[in-house]
């Protein structure tokens, strides 16, 4: 059950313009919030105002019906409801949803006659995953982590770290979120939320095929170039990360996303700030 401080913070967070734009958006599509996430549990909504910049892309993409896949089925299901199309990078295979395709090579080709390049980071998992690809991904963050903070540092007992390990990945998701609150950081150098340093299993946006992974993010022309054909970094920390949204840089704010400025990066993510709070509002 939850307390009234939680109460009263997800009823904030219900009326941000993120959320009041996803309903918007979901609607659109024939999807409802509630069956979308569980915003009454707390790891699931922080999931979801990590990686929910891709439930507001345009139409000419299909989103995921869940926040969080459970398992391989649902998410090749998915993938294959969307359809994909591939196109050789190298020696890379980049699959993505037809529309994402279409605009990242457009965006490849204006780079092309500029000078420069746009390629996929490490190789063919820099855009399409499985569901399997996630949770190895996870493991690599989480348990390294265990034993860091078990054997290493000794603030999980050995025990603590056994039922850790024993979970379902969605249950270790929402212990190492909790766990976040006494400095505990599942993170690859264990300093900061795992949220930033890999998406829990079945939560990646690389799962709905509107990811691409870009080695040249470093490069501001490269980064000018992906947005005007609708690709932008939507999670905060994941600097390669690009999400394929289908719009107008213009357009994003009332999309419900927000602005945040940090180094020389630029990440568009969901606004849950309350309406009366800073809509547009610049984040350094």
């Amino acid at each position: 059950m939850l307390n009234h401080s939680e109460e009263g913070r997800r009823s904030r967070h219900i009326e941000a313009p993120f959320y009041s734009a996803l309903e918007h958006s979901l609607r659109r599509r024939g999807l409802r919030l509630d069956g979308v996430c569980q915003v009454d549990d707390p790891a699931a909504r922080r999931v979801l105002e990590e990686y929910g910049a891709m439930f507001l892309a345009a139409d000419d993409v299909r989103v995921p019906p869940v926040s969080v896949f459970t398992s391989d089925e649902e998410v090749r299901a998915f993938q294959g409801a969307a359809t994909s199309r591939a196109e050789v990078f190298g020696s890379d295979v980049i699959e993505l949803q037809p529309a994402a395709l279409a605009a990242l090579l457009g965006a490849c080709a204006d780079a092309l006659s500029e000078g420069l390049g746009i390629t996929p980071r490490g190789g063919a998992e820099a855009a399409r995953r499985s569901f399997d690809d996630t949770l190895r991904l996870w493991d690599s963050r989480f348990l390294p982590a265990l034993d860091y903070w078990c054997l290493r540092q000794q603030r999980l007992a050995p025990e603590q770290a056994a039922r850790l390990r024993a979970m379902l990945p969605w249950e270790q998701v929402a212990a190492a979120l909790e766990l976040e609150q006494e400095g505990i950081f599942f993170s690859k150098d264990f300093s900061k939320s795992v949220l930033y340093s890999v998406a829990p299993p079945g939560a990646s946006q690389h799962l709905s095929m509107l990811a691409f992974d870009v080695a040249e993010f470093g490069d501001p022309v490269v980064r000018q170039i992906l947005a005007r054909h609708g690709w932008f970094q939507t999670v905060q920390s994941d600097l390669p990360h690009f999400t394929y949204l289908g719009l107008d840089e213009d357009e994003l704010p009332a999309r419900g996303l927000r602005r945040v400025v940090a180094g020389d990066q630029v990440f568009w993510v969901p606004n849950v700030e309350e309406e009366s709070g800073v809509r547009n509002q610049e984040s350094e």
